[in-house]
């Protein structure tokens, strides 16, 4: 059920004649940011083995694989901002340059969501990269093969960056490690410790691959990922930042929405808006009422104890700025511009967010010790044969801010503008090109800032401002983009399963900014998953066979059939199948029919979830 029409708003003349109050809403502007784009993406050379220095305006070398991270992080940008020729051109080199067989150590969350950071994150960070790019393609005018967009080279790529992840699933939980070896696996001293971030930020990726190619197993190690975390949490209903992976014993009980947990929250939503799964939806907003209730505190949220629920850390990270964002997405507009608005009071005190922001003082974190880990900058000490986190220590200082630091926020302005058309989410998009310019702009391009106290620069150009940054800006202040689509259009395609609806909106945006078309996953899922069906009916068939003399044994009397037990039976705890939760039954109907959706959270136009609560 759709929710009831929100009142009517003042008219607002369209935001791209506002250029006296948001210059960045001039085609000149438009123009300068794509040339910016295009710069890094003509500048990185064929070996692909390079990201920007800001300030000198060299290349420097980035020591995770034989092919540039930046490149994939901003190819979705290129074609967002216009810039097709360099999306085609860019896709040329990576299919000529890209080798995953290297003996290197990748983060295996990162690898997954983005495509920069050298931590089994920065691995997942190249899938979400490339699959976006790939379902991109065909809009870029790039020439795809026949079966576009259920086979391609970059979804090949993104396959063959996935699978190098799948060792570092195979722990007694299911829960991943933080870190494995490209081309041997897991390094046999690796800690066991990772963030609970790192584990359940896969279900958007793993599970859009398994739709496309038809192997499942991507989404079932996700799947079983997340639920380890959902079963582990506290009996308030919280979970910490750190977990043992092999016990499932939490190591950091901290609590909260911000850095090391951040992304796991916000995969539920998005991973249940994409797949239209009612038991993720559950999960968050079961988490929801937890946070709430134990953590939130005049629409800021807290750092609190999983166990107990009472405060240990009353600071506010700019990592959080993500929340409003996420807040829309499920329809809870009014808490989330409440608290996106404290957000922006911060924004205007510092011209930027600190990394750290004590709530009861109001102003920056003062010392380093006490306060979260970054999910990629865990610092860890040696002891004895295991590494172990150091719990009260930062990546960076007190005051470090960069372009990673205010991309949640303008994501969440880009949400919350889509919502409600408030003006105030404007000015902050006004707010934020004026500080990029004013603070970062150096001759080769937008460097990071080290300290907000004295604007000092770093000398490098992160990939996610490309990815996120610029993005998110450009996406606010631009309501025709194909991003927008409201349905209005869309693109029909011929696949050897039938014809295929794909660009009418509704796109999910990965932690990293990457969109994912998801009527894409059902082009190619319809057909993969019968063939899902017959395969466990197969299964089910020949294990029924070898238990055949038991069953003949059992009489009318001796009550209802019971599914064996024990190793090498379809119903074993060994046996692979059971190893992820086997979905609800489905209503079986015709391949030709139309059955409604079953899921009680419906999607609006601008891809708001309306709850159901008929």
């Amino acid at each position: 059920m759709v929710s009831s029409p929100a009142p009517e708003r003042a008219a607002l003349p369209p935001v791209l004649d506002m250029t006296p109050r948001i210059h960045l809403a001039s085609r000149s502007e438009k123009k300068s940011w794509i040339s910016g784009v295009g710069w890094i993406a003509g500048h990185s050379p064929s070996s692909n083995r390079h990201q920007l220095w800001g300030i000198s305006g060299q290349l420097g070398f980035l020591s995770f694989c034989s092919f540039s991270l930046t490149l994939i992080d901003a190819l979705d940008t290129l074609l967002i901002l216009g810039n097709v020729s360099e999306f085609q051109r860019v896709i040329e080199v990576l299919q000529d340059n890209v080798d995953f067989d290297i003996d290197v150590n990748a983060s295996v969350f990162e690898t997954n969501i983005r495509a920069s950071e050298l931590s089994l994150s920065s691995v997942n960070e190249v899938v979400g990269g490339l699959l976006s790019a790939h379902l991109l393609s065909k809009k870029a005018g790039v020439e795809v093969e026949a079966g576009w967009p259920c086979s391609g080279p970059l979804l090949r790529m993104a396959e063959e960056a996935a699978r190098k992840l799948l060792p570092a699933f195979q722990t007694p939980t299911g829960m991943p490690y933080g870190t494995v070896n490209l081309l041997h696996g897991v390094n046999p001293g690796e800690t066991p410790v990772t963030c609970t971030a790192g584990i359940g930020t896969f279900i958007v990726e793993f599970a859009t691959l398994s739709s496309l190619t038809g192997d499942r197993v991507f989404e079932d190690v996700a799947r079983v990922a997340l639920m380890h975390l959902w079963e582990s949490r506290s009996d308030i209903g919280l979970v910490g930042n750190h977990i043992d992976v092999l016990t499932g014993k939490w190591v950091a009980q901290d609590a909260g929405i911000g850095a090391g947990v951040d992304s796991y929250f916000e995969y539920l939503v998005k991973g249940a808006i994409l797949l239209q799964d009612e038991k993720l939806m559950a999960m968050f907003l079961e988490y929801n009422k937890a946070i709430r209730n134990y953590t939130r505190f005049d629409d800021w949220y807290l750092w609190v104890q999983m166990y107990k629920g009472t405060v240990s850390m009353p600071v506010f990270q700019s990592l959080e700025a993500y929340w409003p964002g996420l807040q829309s997405l499920i329809g809870d507009i009014d808490n989330a511009m409440r608290t996106f608005l404290n957000y922006y009071t911060v924004w205007k005190q510092f011209g930027g967010l600190p990394e750290f922001y004590n709530i009861p003082q109001g102003y920056t974190v003062e010392k380093r010790e006490g306060y979260p880990l970054r999910p990629g900058g865990v610092e860890r000490t040696r002891r004895g044969s295991k590494q172990q986190i150091s719990h009260f220590s930062l990546l960076r200082g007190h005051c470090s801010w960069s372009a990673l630091d205010f991309a949640e926020l303008i994501e969440s302005a880009m949400y919350l503008y889509r919502a409600t058309g408030d003006p105030t989410l404007l000015e902050l998009g006004r707010d934020a090109v004026e500080s990029i310019e004013k603070i970062s702009k150096v001759e080769c391009g937008f460097a990071t800032i080290k300290d907000l106290r004295d604007h000092k620069l770093d000398n490098r150009m992160e990939s996610f401002f490309l990815a996120e940054t610029v993005k998110y800006l450009y996406l606010l202040f631009d309501p025709t983009n194909f991003i927008h689509n409201n349905g209005s259009t869309f693109d029909a395609v011929i696949t050897p399963y039938g014809e295929c609806i794909l660009g009418a909106g509704g796109y999910i945006f990965n932690t990293e900014a990457h969109p994912i078309d998801p009527a894409a996953l059902h082009c190619c899922r319809r057909l993969k998953e019968e063939q899902w069906e017959v395969e466990d009916l197969m299964r089910e068939f020949y294990s029924l066979k070898r238990n055949r003399s038991k069953f003949q044994k059992k009489t009318v009397s001796s009550g209802p059939w019971e599914p064996p037990a024990g190793p090498g039976t379809l119903f074993s705890p060994e046996n692979h199948d059971q190893a992820r939760e086997r979905k609800p039954a489905k209503q079986k109907v015709p391949l030709l029919s139309c059955p409604s959706q079953p899921f009680t959270s419906k999607l609006a136009l601008l891809g708001q979830v309306f709850l159901d609560s008929s």
